[in-house]
């Protein structure tokens, strides 16, 4: 028997997984059924298995990206997804792997890795969106959106789910001719540039990463409207002290998971000081189902350092300080899933030209961050929500319908 059957054993009952030991030998487990893979997968050495045993997550997560766990029937994806969906977050179940003080331990990593004073916040950024514009453009949609799209048909492609979440999103800012617009964590632009096709409204998207700062004002300047969109590589933190109440409208799409539970309340005083006095916030971000919890050692290592996936909860008290008035709450629960299934379906197809550029182990991550995402998002925990903040009472129509007839109006244009 060898290690790892105490620990599988209690985890795997739908779907079969096949364990092809070093020596040779085989294990079983589960049951093939409907929805569910079968998968095998076969180790080259037990200090692979030892380091699962050890932390199950970012275990299997090196074990596989050093070559010392292989796929031999199915792939990352399905593996993760077969253990994921084992344990659903929606009915209750959770992997057993961390004791009440290794819970407690992670936490307080979490909050003190997040803590993301203004240099670190920077740092943190690089890590992540500063190793290629070329990466990003192989797996992303045309418009490079690095951000859950909206799916109201799964017939579409991902650019046009792309182009209907930028539209879901006008909507809800209930934009004007001649209002400024912040977006904070602009990106590569593709939002601030839309919005800008749409209304005649002037916009300011503010970064940390240089590359997409470069990007960005290319790109405004090749669609025509660099007279009214402006790029700045400055921190949120630097900018309302400079611009206080200079904004009509303020959008965050993806970048609230990087703020840091520790700022949550800094970064709401800084929107709110941002706005003018009837102004309107939509924030889209990932979001946590349930109570505040921790990032996972392999987020925290490899993907996003610093980062931070928030409950509503926690989101909506930290917002409350600043007397924001959460005027709308959305919740996407699956429209996740399908982007990253998305990306990853591209990424293999690059794989190529990703191991030639960034080498196999970094491919290897890769591949294994989109499959741990798109199953949190399809059995774990995890969401995105849509919240839309307003300084007034009086600053949106009384009802939400005009949402539904902007959004109608936006993605007839076409604008993408």
């Amino acid at each position: 028997m060898s290690i790892l059957r105490p620990f599988l054993s209690r985890v795997i009952h739908q779907g079969r997984l096949t364990v092809v030991l070093p020596d040779g030998a085989r294990e079983d487990y589960g049951q093939p059924a409907p929805g569910f893979p079968n998968v095998t997968i076969r180790f080259i050495s037990r200090r692979g298995m030892r380091r699962i045993i050890l932390d199950p997550r970012i275990g299997a997560a090196e074990a596989f990206m050093d070559g010392e766990m292989e796929l031999v029937e199915g792939d990352i994806m399905e593996l993760v997804a077969l253990i994921r969906s084992n344990t659903p977050w929606d009915r209750g179940a959770k992997l057993h792997d961390k004791t009440w003080f290794g819970r407690r331990a992670e936490w307080v990593k979490t909050r003190i890795g997040s803590i993301n004073r203004q240099r670190q916040s920077r740092a943190n950024v690089k890590h992540h969106y500063d190793i290629g514009n070329d990466l990003y453009r192989l797996f992303l949609d045309d418009d490079m959106q690095y951000s859950c799209a909206y799916w109201p048909r799964p017939d579409m492609t991902l650019e046009e789910a792309q182009v209907a979440k930028k539209a879901h999103i006008a909507a809800k800012l209930a934009l004007a001719p001649g209002q400024r617009i912040l977006d904070i964590g602009c990106g590569w632009g593709g939002m601030a540039i839309t919005l800008a096709k749409l209304e005649k409204v002037e916009v300011l998207g503010i970064t940390l990463s240089e590359e997409q700062l470069a990007l960005a004002r290319q790109r405004a300047g090749t669609a025509g409207v660099a007279d009214r969109v402006k790029f700045e590589l400055i921190d949120y933190r630097d900018l309302a002290a400079r611009e206080a109440g200079r904004f009509d409208r303020i959008v965050s799409v993806g970048m609230f998971e990087h703020v840091g539970a520790p700022n949550f309340e800094t970064f709401f005083r800084a929107a709110a000081n941002l706005m003018t006095a009837d102004g309107v916030m939509l924030l889209h971000t990932i979001g946590r189902f349930g109570k505040p919890g921790s990032t996972d050692a392999f987020t925290r290592k490899y993907i996003f350092p610093g980062g931070y996936i928030p409950a509503l909860g926690e989101t909506l008290a930290a917002s409350e300080k600043s007397r924001l008035i959460a005027t709308d709450i959305e919740t996407l629960r699956l429209h996740y899933a399908l982007t990253l299934r998305e990306w990853y379906a591209r990424t293999l197809a690059h794989e190529a030209e990703i191991v030639a550029m960034m080498g196999v182990r970094f491919f290897r991550m890769w591949c294994f961050y989109l499959a741990g995402a798109t199953a949190a998002f399809e059995s774990g925990g995890m969401g995105n929500y849509q919240i839309q903040f307003a300084r007034s009472r009086h600053a949106l129509p009384l009802t939400r319908d005009y949402m539904a007839e902007s959004e109608r109006d936006y993605v007839g244009r076409g604008v993408g």
